[in-house]
């Protein structure tokens, strides 16, 4: 995975027409406004970072090989939680499964086994996914 800083910032254009995912409706060009992603996926910026997700592990949760995940240092991780850890050196992107004092990183593809910590073992957790964003 490459760790890139969160970026300034940049308004562009937001049309207030949806895009229709059925049948076509008519074109309009509607401008609302301008709209800068940072603003809406970033909620914490001196905590946040990008990431590009290398492999499959984690597809069965809608993130895929190519993705940028915005990774947020402030938010809570807690078990269910999407999370960017360090284990043994290792980084990684899997879900958070915490009961009593056991502690699980698991995957969201089959072919991958959950990865249950055990003592002597070093976890350290970069911070919670707040979003996947991907390109076609």
């Amino acid at each position: 995975m490459t760790v890139s800083p969160c970026p300034a910032a940049l308004a562009l254009p937001l049309y207030g027409s949806r895009i229709s995912a059925g049948f076509p409706s008519p074109a309009d060009d509607d401008l609302e406004g301008t709209l800068d992603l940072n603003e809406h996926l970033v909620q914490h910026p001196a905590a946040t970072f990008f990431v590009r997700v290398q492999g499959d592990s984690m597809i069965g949760a809608g993130i895929h090989h190519g993705d940028l995940l915005v990774v947020d240092r402030a938010l809570e991780a807690k078990s269910g939680s999407i999370v960017v850890a360090v284990v043994d050196g290792e980084l990684t992107v899997k879900r958070l499964k915490v009961a009593g004092a056991r502690v699980w990183l698991m995957a969201e593809n089959p072919a991958f086994p959950p990865l249950e910590l055990r003592d002597g073992q070093a976890l350290h957790l970069w911070g919670v996914v707040a979003h996947a964003v991907r390109s076609f």
